[in-house]
């Protein structure tokens, strides 16, 4: 009796070891991780107090002045963000307009219709563009895709939309080549990958026994895709779009290539432009006196905002569109 109860002592003890040990390494876990996710606001909250200290001398300087104004002049010390703000908004709406029925397309293909041994080499082909330096994006645009749209198809577009009033006005000449409809372009074939590889998986995760029900009651592959697979995946598909589109906002080195760097608001896409990104990798390392660094400053703190609001408005059509799903 006496060697089972020491027997029965020595496993309570060992087990209770065991246990502590097991707490220890939770609570380090626990503490590891919340520290993470503690770094991450402080970066956060350091990046939004430099960019709002920066910018209030020029908001106290112009006011309001600065958002709808679009002059630019570093030698009069003028400075509005108007031209850059529309620069920016405009070149990444036409490439969402551009990317997203091209990407989702693409996804439907390699997902319901590609041959199987073509799905592979497509799906690799789509994942090498990701991969693909921004500046690599942009020397291809200004040497190679600039000078093609200005032969073919600016030519083409000035031509055929003379004579139609509004359209007239959005593509008028003469063709540069570079210009906002050149950087919405090439921000529409650097966002495509990652649209589309996000939107084939979101894709591959329908259950098949869905899809198949839908064929068995008679349903075409059309209205599988309609009713079926884009309903279940649309929360997925709609996170991927919001994804480029942050891309697209932010994007620098390829659209300072082939925007053109013009400081001035055209109602034509054909003619130069510019963004905020490309306006601060222009004229950053160039700044002198604080009112010229502090417009780039503020410029940087409007891009974060409506970088910010994007995103915002993403995650409440995201918890819509779940809700909805939910109900």
């Amino acid at each position: 009796m006496a060697d089972i109860s020491l027997s029965d002592v020595h496993v309570v003890s060992s087990r209770q070891k065991t246990l502590k040990r097991f707490n220890i390494a939770d609570v380090i876990f626990h503490r590891a991780t919340q520290a993470a996710a503690i770094l991450v606001l402080l970066i956060l909250g350091g990046v939004i107090f430099s960019l709002i200290r920066g910018s209030i001398p020029i908001f106290r300087e112009f006011g309001l002045a600065f958002f709808v104004t679009q002059s630019w002049n570093p030698v009069t010390e003028q400075f509005g963000g108007l031209a850059a703000i529309y620069g920016t908004v405009v070149t990444s709406l036409i490439a969402m307009l551009i990317a997203v029925p091209l990407g989702i397309g693409i996804a439907i293909f390699l997902t319901e219709l590609c041959p199987q041994f073509l799905r592979r080499p497509i799906g690799i082909a789509v994942e090498l563009l990701a991969g693909i330096p921004s500046i690599i994006y942009g020397i291809w645009g200004f040497f190679v895709f600039a000078p093609f749209l200005q032969q073919t198809l600016q030519p083409f577009l000035i031509n055929v939309t003379a004579p139609i009033p509004v359209l007239s006005y959005l593509f008028a000449g003469p063709p540069y080549g570079i210009g906002i409809l050149t950087a919405s372009l090439i921000l529409a074939i650097m966002v495509l990958p990652f649209i589309t590889s996000i939107t084939r998986d979101v894709f591959l995760t329908v259950p098949p026994v869905l899809k198949e029900a839908a064929y068995g009651v008679g349903c075409t592959r059309w209205e599988v895709i309609r009713n079926v697979v884009i309903p279940y995946t649309r929360v997925g598909v709609v996170g991927g779009v919001m994804l480029g589109l942050g891309r697209a906002l932010g994007e620098t080195m390829a659209v300072t290539f082939v925007v053109g760097n013009a400081n001035r608001i055209s109602a034509s896409l054909l003619q130069p432009g510019t963004t905020i990104s490309a306006t601060i990798a222009n004229e950053f390392t160039e700044a002198t006196g604080d009112i010229h660094t502090g417009s780039l400053i503020a410029l940087g703190l409007i891009l974060f905002l409506i970088t910010f609001t994007v995103l915002a408005i993403s995650r409440l059509l995201l918890m819509r569109v779940a809700k909805a799903s939910g109900a």
